[in-house]
C-alpha cells in the first residue's frame, strides 16, 4: 500500500507540473489554432469537424497541408500522404523520447505519449531528467490540445460570422505563422536563409511551370516537400553535437527513477 501511495504521490506532482508548463503552450496554440481555422472553414469543415481534426493530429503544418489539399478536392490519398510528409519531423521526435521511457512501461502509457508529442510538448518532455513520467505528458497534453482544438473551433466560427472580405484578410495571419517560425532561423543561419529563398522559388515555378502547373496542388505539395527535405539533408547535413555529461549519467542515477516513473 505504502508503495502504490508513493507512486500515486508522484504521478499527481507529475501531472501538475505537466499542467503548470501546458498552460502557455497552450495559450500559444489557441491563437495559432484560431487562424488556422479559417483554413478549415475554406476547406468546408465544421465547427465540430474542425475541433475533432485538430484534437486528434494536434500539427499546425499538417493540419494546413491538409486543409489545403482538401480545399482542392484531392483525392484520400494525396491527402494521407500530404499529412504523413508534414508530419514526418514527430517520428524522430518519437524515437527521442522512446529512449526516455521506463522499459517497463505500459504500452497504453506510450500509445498516448505519442499522440501528444508537438514541438513544444517535446521540447518540456526532453528538459526532464530521468525517464518520463506519463502523467506530466497527460497534464501537458489536457491543457495544450483542448485550447488547440477549441481554437480552431473559434476560426471557424468566426469566419462564418465575418463578411467575405475580413475572412481573406485574416487568411493573411497563416502567413505571419510561418514566417515566425522561420524568419528566426534564417537571421541565425544563412543555409537555412538559402534555403527557405529557394522552397519559395521552387513553389512559384512549380505553379507557372507547363508540366507542373497541371499537377494537383496536393501533387505538387507532396513533391516539393519530398524533393527539398530530402536535398537539403544530403547536402547541408546538420552537426550533431553530443552533450557528454548527459551521455555519462550513470546508469544507477537512472535505475533508482525507474520506481518514481509511474506505472
Amino acid at each position: 500500500m505504502s508503495i502504490d501511495s508513493s507512486k500515486i504521490g508522484i504521478n499527481r506532482t507529475a501531472f501538475r507540473e505537466g499542467l503548470h508548463d501546458g498552460i502557455p503552450i497552450g495559450l500559444g496554440y489557441f491563437a495559432v489554432s484560431f487562424a488556422l481555422g479559417v483554413a478549415a472553414r475554406s476547406a468546408g469543415m465544421n465547427p465540430l469537424q474542425g475541433f475533432v481534426v485538430s484534437l486528434l493530429c494536434l500539427a499546425s503544418a499538417g493540419e494546413y497541408a491538409g486543409f489545403l489539399v482538401i480545399a482542392a478536392g484531392s483525392s484520400y490519398w494525396e491527402i494521407a500522404l500530404i499529412t504523413l510528409v508534414a508530419n514526418a519531423r514527430y517520428l524522430l521526435m518519437s524515437t527521442a523520447i522512446s529512449q526516455r521511457l521506463d522499459p517497463k512501461m505500459k504500452p497504453i502509457h506510450r500509445f498516448f505519449i505519442a499522440e501528444f508529442i508537438t514541438d513544444e510538448i517535446f521540447a518540456v518532455e526532453i528538459a526532464r531528467p530521468g525517464y518520463l513520467n506519463p502523467f506530466f505528458t497527460y497534464g501537458a497534453g489536457a491543457v495544450a490540445a483542448p485550447l488547440w482544438a477549441l481554437g480552431t473551433t473559434m476560426g471557424i466560427i468566426a469566419g462564418n460570422l465575418m463578411p467575405v472580405r475580413a475572412v481573406s484578410a485574416l487568411s493573411v495571419a497563416l502567413y505571419g505563422m510561418f514566417l515566425a517560425v522561420t524568419i528566426p532561423a534564417a537571421r541565425k543561419d544563412r543555409v537555412i536563409a538559402g534555403l527557405i529563398l529557394f522552397s519559395y522559388l521552387s513553389s512559384w515555378l512549380f505553379s507557372v511551370l507547363p508540366f507542373l502547373r497541371s499537377l494537383s496542388s496536393g501533387n505538387r505539395t507532396i513533391i516539393l516537400t519530398v524533393a527539398l527535405s530530402a536535398s537539403s539533408a544530403l547536402l547541408f547535413p546538420a552537426e550533431e553535437e553530443i552533450d557528454r555529461a548527459d551521455s555519462d549519467e550513470p546508469r544507477r542515477e537512472i535505475e533508482s527513477q525507474r520506481s518514481e516513473a509511474g506505472p
